[in-house]
């Protein structure tokens, strides 16, 4: 069971529900559909550090910061108490995205491979979702089709474990007042033009490292 530890040095300058996708997809979006929904979901003059029509405490928004030097660049890492994602670059900086977690009993940390990504992707909660909360859930059994709404927002990063997909992703959200809370069933959510930026910077193969909450324990960033 991984714990949170002190992998970042000093600030600098700026995952929701276990989620299966459908087993058979009834349509999937075209470029120009895509090109739509970026839009839609991405606030005029959007800055990745100062927009903010979400009302989103401050510190949620991205920022870079300077990491800690042995970590690998292209890796996530996770700090469930603070609610931060951390995608660490070359060069010693990490860009910091305020997330949020799973509900408690919910949350799965570990050590996981980014195997997928998709945009705009389509989902289907999983039968323990189902069977857990029925009222919420049960009317999406055979999926929903991608768009602004859907659960997975605009973007997914599906992890696995021994090669095996985990039904936990990092991905958007068409809730943003969720973010800095634990409010998922197990996965990491981010704002949707937050995703958007981190999907372009990170690469299948690399290692996600979700950290046990830690309370009061050592933060994993200095201000």
């Amino acid at each position: 069971m991984l714990t949170r530890r002190h992998f970042i040095k000093t600030t600098a300058a700026v995952v929701a529900a276990p989620i299966a996708g459908p087993a058979l997809a009834n349509s999937w979006p075209t470029g120009a559909q895509k090109a739509v929904w970026d839009a839609q979901v991405t606030p005029p003059g959007f800055d990745l550090g100062t927009t903010n029509p979400w009302g989103l405490h401050p510190r949620l928004l991205p920022r870079r910061v300077t990491a800690r030097p042995d970590l690998v660049p292209g890796d996530i890492h996770v700090d469930a108490t603070a609610r931060y994602l951390y995608h660490i670059e070359d060069g010693g900086t990490a860009m910091r995205y305020g997330v949020a977690i799973g509900r408690d009993g919910l949350y799965e940390p570990g050590t996981y491979k980014f195997g997928r990504k998709v945009e705009w992707p389509h989902w289907t909660p999983t039968q323990d979702m189902i069977r857990r909360e029925p009222e919420a859930y049960e009317k999406y059994a055979d999926g929903m089709e991608p768009g602004p709404g859907n659960a997975l927002g605009s973007r997914a990063i599906y992890l696995f474990s021994g090669g095996r997909d985990t039904y936990l992703r990092i991905h958007g959200t068409p809730y943003p007042s969720s973010i800095g809370t634990r409010a998922s069933s197990g996965c990491v959510r981010m704002v949707m033009p937050h995703i958007n930026d981190l999907y372009e910077r990170v690469e299948t193969g690399v290692t996600a490292f979700l950290y046990k909450p830690q309370g009061d324990g050592p933060s994993l960033a200095h201000t």
